[in-house]
């Protein structure tokens, strides 16, 4: 084998190493963002937690524009072909996934409250406390679920996918997802397990529409809601100035005790059913506009492809 066929198919760099390319460049954009974070919390004199908001919007920024370098450089195409193309499904795949992520924790909460394992009450801060958090939370909730969604199913597992497959790359980027959550705080087992396994459908809303509006809006939603509209702790932290204030008490492994529901039996259950509405609904597809966009190999590709051959990632158009 030529040192070329090593790392070049098409006449451009491999899948792969597209991929360890990508994973390079966020490991070290969040690195340059730790630091940022570090000395703006030296010179003003604040926790790193009170920069969180401004974190997250540095973060994005950084790995919209590493992104923006990889797609125009490597894939020959614009951003929005990650999924962030303002076309197509755009806004009614950001709706399915805002309807979904409410209904997946409205669901988990209805169980808890039948069960009698947990109780809502209205929080007894000033509206304008509240109005103030929704908004605060809102924008908070937004940029970092678009940051995970970005980072865990944006590019660097897309090129994963087109170089070992969707269920693996499935599995390899799901558990990652499951690994950096173990820094929260009060997490178990069980809370890992399930942090897993919503990768599982935020992947598969990708794949089935190859945007990332699906996923976006469910993380969003199924954040927002847990934390500002329930009261629930959202991975470990319990935000105060929210709209309900939730009390849990029963089995941990049920509820998820002080990580949150997410570290739960419950939820556990919910993320299964949603899981398969998200495989075998025919509401759930790509559109035509998305498929030319996301899967059409770049123009130096073509030539090569003109004869017949199949598109390097056609054969991950479905699940």
């Amino acid at each position: 084998m030529k040192w070329e066929q090593l790392f070049l198919e098409h006449g451009r760099l491999r899948p792969s190493w597209r991929f360890f390319l990508a994973v390079v460049a966020v490991v070290f954009a969040y690195l340059a963002v730790g630091i940022i974070l570090g000395m703006a919390s030296d010179l003003f004199h604040r926790q790193p937690q009170h920069l969180l908001f401004w974190a997250n919007c540095l973060m994005l920024t950084a790995l919209l524009a590493v992104f923006k370098i990889l797609t125009g450089l490597v894939e020959e195409k614009p951003l929005g072909s990650i999924g962030l193309a303002f076309r197509g499904r755009w806004k009614t795949e950001l709706g399915i996934g805002l309807l979904l992520g409410v209904a997946m924790i409205l669901a988990v909460a209805a169980m808890e409250w039948g069960l009698g394992l947990a109780r809502f009450s209205r929080n007894s801060i000033s509206a304008e406390q509240v109005l103030v958090g929704g908004a605060y939370y809102g924008l908070l909730f937004a940029v970092a679920a678009a940051n995970e969604e970005i980072t865990f199913r944006g590019y660097p597992f897309q090129r994963l996918v087109e170089a070992i497959g969707p269920a693996a790359a499935v599995a390899i980027l799901s558990i990652s997802f499951g690994l950096v959550h173990l820094e929260n705080h009060f997490h178990t087992w069980q809370s890992t397990l399930n942090t897993i396994l919503i990768g599982v459908p935020l992947a598969v809303a990708y794949l089935r529409t190859r945007t990332l509006w699906l996923p976006i809006g469910l993380h969003f939603a199924w954040n927002f809601m847990l934390g500002y509209g329930l009261g629930f702790p959202v991975s470990g932290i319990l935000f105060s100035k929210t709209l309900l204030q939730a009390s849990v008490r029963g089995p941990a492994w049920l509820t998820g005790g002080d990580y949150g529901p997410e570290g739960g039996g419950l939820a556990t259950g919910v993320i299964l059913a949603a899981t398969a509405y998200l495989l075998f609904s025919p509401s759930i597809y790509i559109s035509e506009e998305i498929r030319d966009l996301a899967l059409d190999a770049p123009k130096s590709a073509q030539p090569q492809l003109a004869g017949g051959g199949a598109s390097p990632v056609a054969s991950t158009d479905s699940v």
